[in-house]
């Protein structure tokens, strides 16, 4: 799979909010000979998931979005994201962390979303390592009870990136009843996390194709694949060859004959993965199909 195809395949994975957060980078299919890119990791970043594999070529820039949980008052849980615009890394994380998580089903009941809706990030600036924010009118009427997981998520978000030393956070540019939390925000309230999941599967064709050429599991995270078997509602098992993609978020089955595949067809998946930090999970179910185009 060529990089170009890697870019596109990244793009197309909107099933998945998470997924969809990668902004374009791509990763390896087999250890490079000699790794042409490379990848500058947050220590949150690799704190959370351990080493990120490496790029096909360019620069690509590695960190955590926390997201606030829907269990743990004022605690938030990591996850991973990707981009090649270092300019724009503090915003493009921050309009993430307002966007949420959607109705992303494998932690569906997990997280909460504490902007309220129509809340959109205004200005992004930095000065001498303070970073301020500044949110739309919306923001004001964030309920008070999740206000606090709120500011965590932005602060400890912000904090991760080289040179940062304080988060000031304003709505319309006006200070806030916001502000008086950032001074509360540490590390604590950063959950564990449990082990890696199965996001969801995905049939790849190319445009105008009528068949699907190959079938993606995506994972939560950077993972190793131990096992990963597919197979249609007769328990056929679909042949092909297995290899990694998508900074190892990615299972990638290569069908050795194109697929008769239709939106929706149920597909059994058997999986066992050990996330860069040893932490292993596993699983068998039958998942309804997605399909994309490259």
């Amino acid at each position: 799979m060529t990089t170009d195809t890697l870019i596109r395949t990244v793009r197309t994975m909107s099933l998945f909010l998470l997924v969809a957060f990668f902004v374009g980078c791509t990763s390896r299919q087999e250890p490079p000979a000699e790794a042409k890119g490379r990848v500058n990791a947050t220590a949150a970043f690799v704190k959370s998931f351990g080493p990120v594999p490496p790029v096909d070529k360019g620069t690509c820039y590695g960190f955590v979005i926390y997201f606030p949980s829907a269990k743990e008052a004022g605690k938030v849980l990591p996850f991973p994201f990707f981009t090649f615009d270092e300019a724009s890394l503090k915003k493009v994380a921050l309009g993430k962390l307002v966007a949420g998580m959607g109705d992303q089903k494998a932690y569906q009941g997990e997280l909460a979303q504490p902007f309220p809706a129509g809340s959109r990030v205004l200005e992004v600036s930095e000065t001498a390592g303070t970073v301020t924010v500044n949110f739309s009118k919306e923001v004001n009427s964030a309920k008070e009870q999740q206000q606090q997981a709120l500011v965590n998520a932005v602060v400890l978000t912000l904090r991760q990136f080289t040179g940062v030393t304080k988060v000031v956070i304003k709505v319309e540019g006006a200070e806030n009843s916001l502000e008086k939390l950032v001074a509360k925000t540490d590390e604590s309230a950063v959950l564990p996390l449990a082990p890696p999941r199965l996001l969801g599967v995905v049939g790849m064709k190319e445009k105008g194709a009528a068949n699907v050429e190959e079938i993606d599991a995506f994972f939560d995270r950077p993972v190793d694949i131990k096992e990963l078997t597919l197979s249609g509602t007769d328990g056929k098992k679909i042949e092909g060859d297995i290899f990694q993609s998508v900074f190892d978020m990615a299972g990638v089955l290569k069908s050795k004959t194109p697929l008769s595949l239709q939106e929706g067809t149920p597909v059994k998946i058997h999986w066992r993965v050990t996330d860069k930090l040893g932490r292993s999970a596993s699983g068998d179910g039958e998942i309804p199909l997605e399909i994309r185009q490259h």
